[in-house]
């Protein structure tokens, strides 16, 4: 019987623990602030700017580029991985531009998908 209660107890203290490592992989990273963004597609590389806003694991904020001007962002933050993006007219079409990937400090790094245009990659400095 002795056993039995000390082999529930450490199934317990290892269920316990497995959880709490769970949920801390969930918990969002702060993201918040201004990033300086590099973006290489096969039409070439550009420098955009997001400034985000975070409440829990949801995003908003400010985009800022050379091809697409100003926009607002809206996206998620579920433990290290991002998305954000926004819907614009681009040469008379709507494009949803989406930017998917991972936060590691002050760094971030992914995948963008610019509609049917294509695709590319990006990193990201927090300024």
């Amino acid at each position: 019987m002795k056993r039995l209660a000390l082999l529930l107890t450490i199934a317990t203290a290892f269920g316990v623990a497995s959880l709490a490592h769970v949920a801390a992989q969930d918990k969002p990273v702060d993201v918040s602030g201004k990033w300086a963004l590099t973006v290489e597609t096969a039409a070439g590389t550009g420098n955009p700017s997001v400034e985000l806003k975070q409440d829990g694991g949801t995003l908003t904020g400010n985009y800022s580029s050379q091809v697409f001007g100003e926009q607002k962002v809206t996206g998620t933050i579920k433990g290290t991985a991002i998305t954000f993006g926004f819907t614009t007219e681009f040469q008379g079409s709507n494009v949803t531009v989406t930017y998917a990937g991972t936060v590691d400090g002050a760094t971030m790094k992914g995948k963008v998908t610019i509609g049917e245009m294509g695709e590319g990659t990006f990193t990201g400095k927090r300024q």
